[in-house]
This record gives C-alpha cells, structure tokens and sequence, in this order.
C-alpha cells in the first residue's frame, strides 16, 4: 500500500529572506549566497523577483527592470539553480503594492488616490537620487491583468520557482474612480469620504477579489506552487486569506524603536502562530522575524538576547521560522545576527522532525477577540505557564469547543445567537466556561452564568478592592494572608440567581474619592468594609459550570501588572479544570510552556524571557520542575532535544515528574510513552 507523499512545503521549513537592496546587486555571487543560506541552516530562501522591480529580464510593460542587474548572465536564473543545487526551495517574492513616479506619469488611473484626489506618495523627504515610489490601487489593472498576472506568468513559465509569496499586498485606502465604481456596485452606495465609515469588510473584500486572481493565475499556471500571504493578529480576516492561499505567514515584529512605553508584548509571536493554527489541517504558519529593532533601524540588529527570545516562540507554538534579514551576509553590518540565525536554525532542526504533525494538547481554548481584553487574557495565561489555544467566533462549533475542558470569553464578546447556542450546549455537556465584565442581558446567559435577570452597570470605580469569601477558597491559593486584593473599574451589579450559585469574591466599595486616598490618614478606614455584591459566581449547568466574574480582571492585568491579578487568573483555571490539569511547571516570570503530543510522545517547549526587555543578556532559570498527567500511560524515556542529555525524572501516581536543570533560552522536552 503506498503512502502519499507530501508535498515540500508540507513538511518542517526554516526560510531565510534577504531583503535585497537594488544597489547591492552587484555583490551577490549565485554560488556563495547559496552556499551561505545552507550553512545558515537554511532550506528555504525568499528571495526578490519582480513588482517594484523586476531581477531578471521582464518583457512585461510597466514592470519596472532592476537597472543594477548584471548584463553577462541572468542572475534570477542562476540564484535558482544554485539554491536547488543545495536542496533548498527557491519562493518568489513579488510587490505589487507600489511603483515608479514613471509609470504613474503614463498610467495614472492605476493608483491609490486620497480623498481629495492626490496620489500617496511614498519616500517623497528620503535622501538621495531616488525615484519616487507610489501606491498602487488594489482593485486597479496594474495589480490585477495589466501587470500583477502577466508578470505571474512570466514568473512561472520562464523559472523553476518552487513558491510564490506576496509582499504588502493588502488594500490601501484609496479613493479612486475604480473604487468608487466598485463600491457603488458592492454596496450600492457612494463611496464615504471618510475612511472611518467604510463597510466593515470593505478592505478584506478587495484584498479577497484581488488575491484570487492571483491565486488562480498560478494555479492555472502551474498548480503545484503553493501561493503564500499574510495574516494578521488585529486587522484581518482570516478566513479570507485562507481561503486564497495555500500557505499563511504572520509577521510579529520586535519594533524596539517605538521606544520602551510602547515595546511589543512579550507574548506577541506566541499568539500570531496560535491564532494561525486555529484553522485545521494546514501547513504550520510561518512566523517571520526581521532582524532588526524597526525599519527605521533596520541596517542594525536587535539585541542577541532579545532576538533569541523571540525567534523562540515561533517554533515552540508550533510555527516555520522565517527569517527576514536587511541585505546579503557580506552587506550586513551587524554579524552578529549570523550568529543569532544559524544557532538557532540547527536548534529548530534538531526538533522539527517531532513537531511535524504534532497537535496541541491544551485544555483551555481563549475566544480570541482581537481587542485589549483578550490581549489580557492572553497575557495572564501565558505568563502564567497555563497551556491554551485561540478559537475565533466562527470556530466556536459544539463539536470544537467539546474538545477542551475550559473556555475563556473575554469582556466584548459577542454572544450570537450561535455562540450562545454553543456555549450552552458545551456546558451542559460538561464544559467550563470562564466570562467576564459586561454581558448582553439575554435570559438564556444569564441562566448559563447563574446570575439575576437584571443586570446595573456601576460608574468607574477606584480605591476599591475585592474580597475573598469563605474558607479553603479555591480563587485564594497563594493569597490566604490576604483578604483584598487590589480592584479598578466598572462593575456589572448583579445577584445570585438562586442558592445553587456560589458567590466566591465580593466587591469592598471605594473608601475614597481619589483626590483623598492620602490624605489624611486619619480618615483611610474602609467606609464599608463588607457588602454582598459579588465580584466572582460559579454556577452549575447540567454536567458543567460558569464562572462569572462581572469585573474585567483583563483590563486589571493590561493596566497594572500586578502579581495578585495573575494569581487570581490562574486560580480561576486551576478551579474550572479541577483535578484534570494535565502540565503544570515552575512558575517563572517571563517563562512561556507550550505542549504537544504526535502520536505517543509528548513535546513540551519551554521558552526563558526573564529579565527587563528589552532582553540583554540571557539570565538563565535553574531546576525548572514540570508535572505531566500520564493517563496511564508509562515513560520510556525523557530527552532535552536541544541541549541533548537525559534530565532526571520519576512516575508517581499516575504523574510523571521532570526537572530541567537549566534553561538559557529554549528547550524542548521529548517524553516517549507507551500504554501501561
């Protein structure tokens, strides 16, 4: 019986991509920068073919031609032939998103106009003997039949590209007659002048149309070169670029020169790949990280300790590293980031074999709304080394959610008809749902969640706390000294239904206005120090429960960062998974645990981010202790995959102990079982 063959980009990838720069052409030699990406540990480059610039001889018109490109020899050609030479794939990177000033003076209906009808301008202060650029429309001929696909074509019939993949080819906000026409057509409307009151999905519907032309053209082409495109954590929908690709890249950048009060979330790159391998039965999403701490820097590398942490968390939330690179190694300046791509490849190749294939095996899925809420929850569960997944509302079936033991719905959700529908079915087939701070007042959630029918918003709240109700409370471990932990915020007055539900926290009102909180004194005694109003509920629904807290615990994790606000979320799991919790570890601040499993072995990554980021030095974690629920199975061994040796470990009752003696930056756990 024969068994089917993958496909190359089905199986584990570490892209490199040198961001080419046209006066640099003349340095690359075919034959040495292949040979630099293999020894990098690359087997999969990006590399520059046509859009803005066209790196081989285009006869495409308006396809604007690299004029550094040697006269001797095709260098497109040759870069090819020497990448598969090495047994590396060879992707195509085309931009169509902008082009020269000359062809907008002979073509300028193909451009994005703004409002008032000028045309967007890019690089129009950069110094130096530049053309200018401009932005091309996306619903215009220059990105679809006049140029985009007859250059596709060219591509794809005169080299042996093994993919392609497009850069910036989403839609730009654009107000031009074809948009207009468009528009009038979709929605049969005009076009707003105000960009702010386009259709919702006005943006994801022009990058859909034009995004499936191009997949069609190369799949009319040559089919089996898969087509690569861009997801996005807050702005996209996802689905749409499924559906027109056969490939998903994200690109979670570390920008450092925003400035330290708006430095990326540590958690950034962990959640771009979650949220990518939500959609099932897909190739591994690509993470891509640039080298450098932003754009504006970007000739410069981030710091060594800082990029090895973030590189990380690609490959240990289940993505393909991609790694975006300014220049070729003999234009890079900064050497260390050589160092930084090809240590970390030959760790990723140590572990890609295992992960191929492999699934998650979190008991907590997180409703991914895309907002400041969800980035809470998101933060609470990751800093506190709490394995989850990231559903989206349209994934959130019966039959999903039944395949975790909790599900948290953070504050804005919204509660269809279906979702409602589906969370109600889950609980009462057993689920645990974890909701928060405001909710639509639908008799049938308010039922779910054991609460009144009647819901009051409260004002801001400040100098107020909550209030840890009976003795042995499962929302107070690690907390018993303390009574009140810090609270800020609306509430969402309510009552218990009935006394089937149990009331666990309470609302301590302000003492306060906060002009007085300091002063005097004298007068800081608590005006009430006891009410019933419930800051935490749990209910019981058939063979599950609803934990209610109608607070925003995520907007107190987002402001403050406090250790208390971590606990109580943690706490708030460890009570809705019960005695069930599959890993728990060490907690570390900045340690990041994630878990697969891939037939009979367990993959558990362990990622170190400790210390002030930006990170610059490592500050390695000692005698990290993990706690695994065999289900009866029995360990037939236990192996670090990256530092290479066999740590101690011990089997009792049913949980398999292990200690990694010391992480610097990442390891990966192999736990080979059998059943007992």
């Amino acid at each position: 019986m024969s068994v089917e063959r993958k496909a190359w980009w089905q199986r584990p990838l570490r892209v490199i991509q040198p961001n080419l720069q046209v006066r640099d052409t003349g340095l690359i030699e075919p034959e040495q920068l292949a040979e630099q990406m293999k020894n990098m540990g690359g087997n999969t480059i990006v590399f520059n073919v046509g859009g803005i610039y066209a790196w081989y001889p285009t006869k495409v018109p308006y396809h604007t031609v690299n004029e550094h490109l040697p006269a001797s020899f095709d260098l497109l050609q040759a870069v090819i032939e020497e990448c598969h030479k090495r047994d590396i794939r060879f992707i195509a990177r085309l931009d169509f998103s902008k082009a020269e000033d000359s062809t907008y003076l002979s073509r300028p209906e193909w451009f994005a106009r703004q409002a008032d009808g000028e045309p967007l301008v890019i690089g129009a202060k950069r110094p130096g003997p530049w053309s200018l650029l401009m932005s091309t429309c996306i619903n215009s001929a220059y990105r679809n039949e006049a140029v985009a696909i007859p250059v596709l074509e060219e591509v794809l019939q005169g080299y042996d590209v093994d993919g392609i993949f497009f850069n910036a080819p989403g839609y730009v906000t654009c107000h031009c007659e074809g948009c207009r026409r468009k528009y009038r057509t979709v929605y049969g409307r005009e076009l707003p002048q105000d960009a702010k009151e386009f259709a919702p999905e006005w943006a994801s519907t022009c990058m859909r149309d034009n995004m499936d032309n191009l997949y069609n053209t190369i799949k009319k082409t040559r089919p089996e070169v898969p087509m690569i495109l861009y997801y996005n954590l807050y702005k996209d929908n996802l689905f749409d670029r499924a559906q027109t690709t056969d490939m998903l890249c994200t690109e979670p950048q570390d920008i450092l020169s925003l400035g330290h009060r708006h430095i990326p979330e540590f958690w950034k790159p962990a959640l771009s790949i979650k949220l990518g391998r939500s959609l099932p039965e897909r190739p591994a999403p690509f993470g891509i990280v640039h080298s450098s701490p932003g754009m504006d820097w970007r000739h410069t590398g981030l710091p060594p300790a800082e990029y090895r942490f973030w590189l990380s968390q690609i490959p240990a939330h289940g993505g393909s590293i991609w790694h975006s690179l300014t220049g070729i190694p003999e234009t890079i300046t900064d050497k260390r980031i050589l160092e930084v791509v090809s240590e970390f490849n030959r760790n990723v190749e140590k572990v890609e074999n295992y992960m191929e294939d492999a699934q998650t095996v979190a008991q907590v899925a997180l409703m991914w709304t895309a907002d400041a809420s969800a980035e809470g929850w998101a933060d609470g569960l990751i800093a506190r080394q709490i394995l989850f997944d990231v559903l989206l509302l349209e994934q959130a079936t019966p039959e999903r959610l039944l395949r975790y033991k909790a599900l948290v719905i953070p504050e804005g959700m919204s509660y269809t008809d279906e979702f409602l529908e589906a969370i109600t079915a889950y609980v009462k087939a057993g689920g645990q749902i974890l909701a928060e701070g405001g909710i639509p007042e639908r008799r049938e959630l308010l039922s779910l969640l054991g609460i009144s029918q009647e819901l009051y918003g409260s004002e801001y709240l400040a100098a107020s706390y909550l209030r840890f109700e009976g003795d042995s409370n499962p929302l107070q471990k690690g907390l018993e000294e303390t009574e009140l932990i810090a609270h800020r915020g609306k509430v969402i007055y309510t009552r218990p239904a009935d006394a089937g539900t149990e009331v666990l926290a309470t609302l301590v009102p302000p003492f306060s206005p906060m002009e007085s909180v300091g002063a005097p004194p004298e007068r800081a005694s608590l005006a009430v120090s006891h009410t019933d109003i419930p800051l935490a509920l749990r209910a019981a629904s058939g063979k599950g429960h609803a934990l209610y807290f109608p607070f925003s615990l995520s907007h107190l994790i987002n402001e403050f960062k406090l250790d208390e606000h971590y606990r109580l979320l943690a706490n708030a799991i460890d009570l809705v998974l019960g005695d069930e919790k599959l890993l728990e570890t060490s907690h570390y601040q900045g340690l990041q645990v994630t878990a697969f499993e891939k037939g009979s072995d367990i993959l558990i990554h362990l990622v170190n981010g400790a210390g002030r980021r930006p990170l610059s030095t490592e500050l390695p974690l000692y005698g990290i202790q993990a706690k695994l629920r065999l289900n009866g199975k029995s360990v037939k061994s236990v192996r670090q995959l990256i530092a290479g040796e066999s740590p101690a470990y011990s089997v009792n009752e049913g949980m398999l102990h292990v200690e990694v003696p010391e992480l610097r930056i990442w390891e990966c756990l192999l736990i080979e079982t059998e059943e007992s």
